[in-house]
């Protein structure tokens, strides 16, 4: 029993360490930097765990179950994904193809302004139209009402709140990321838990750090990014540019030490997963 709870601790707290790691925060960074809502920044920070978290569990549950092996010119690439994937982030970002893609994928009204209203005894104010489907929310969709059905709805909101193109891109950027940590992670627990069984609990355990790590991560990132966006429109620019180019950098960086350093595109790489 100490053993089990020993794993299940000591995963969840490496799982939420792991998500801090400068890669993948430079990556949420630049994703969450058009963001305007603390929620829905920490609501993109879940589905990067979650797209993460699969992947560590997949290919690290066979690692461990069916003792693969990676060999050293596949590790080095599957970690130069993440490179690739940070420099594609910094371009589309510093372009504006970021923006321009949100708003396309992304449900909104078609015209409207704001003014204070009135449901029955609540009064709010809010973007709307008065044209049929431009109200912006149902009748009842006042506070309370919006409590009532949250749980119920959450699962499908997530796609109507941050659009289509907002919603699978953390997932696939964590998917990303997760091919380069999995080959770390499982051969790490390998050395330490003999009990394959135990170890791909290990790696479940792990990723739920991972998820609750980012989702923390996101929300604290995104503080800024909220605050200026609602009255610093040149400022928040300068954060979103600022969050591509440290992105681009990076990716740069990540590629030219695996490439070239680490030897991908030489005839004797050298690979040490990390």
């Amino acid at each position: 029993m100490v053993s089990l709870f020993s794993i299940t601790a000591v995963g969840f707290v490496l799982g939420m360490r792991h998500a801090t790691d400068p890669d993948h925060v430079i990556a949420v960074t630049t994703i969450v930097s058009r963001q305007r809502s603390i929620r829905s920044a920490a609501l993109v920070g879940t589905l990067w765990g979650v797209g993460h978290s699969l992947t560590i569990l997949t290919v690290g549950a066979a690692i461990i179950l069916f003792k693969v092996i990676i060999p050293p010119r596949l590790g080095l690439a599957m970690e130069l994904a993440v490179g690739i994937m940070l420099i594609l982030l910094g371009v589309l970002n510093l372009t504006g193809t970021t923006r321009s893609i949100t708003e396309r994928f992304t449900p909104k009204l078609a015209s409207g302004h704001s003014h204070p209203h009135a449901h029955g005894d609540y009064v709010h104010s809010h973007f709307h139209g008065h044209r049929a489907g431009e109200h912006g929310h149902a009748e009842d969709a006042t506070p309370l009402a919006k409590l009532d059905r949250s749980l119920a709805t959450f699962g499908r909101g997530i796609g109507k709140r941050l659009g289509l193109y907002q919603t699978l891109r953390p997932l696939v950027v964590g998917i990303v990321h997760g091919l380069a940590g999995s080959a770390a992670v499982a051969l790490l627990v390998l050395a330490t838990i003999h009990n394959s069984a135990w170890g791909v609990l290990y790696l479940l355990i792990f990723g739920v750090g991972t998820i609750g790590g980012m989702m923390l991560t996101t929300a604290a990132i995104a503080v800024p990014y909220a605050y200026t966006g609602r009255g610093f429109a040149r400022l928040n620019s300068g954060l979103a540019a600022a969050s591509g180019l440290v992105s681009l950098a990076f990716g740069l960086f990540i590629a030219y030490e695996i490439g070239f350093v680490d030897g991908l595109f030489t005839r004797y790489p050298q690979w040490t997963p990390r």
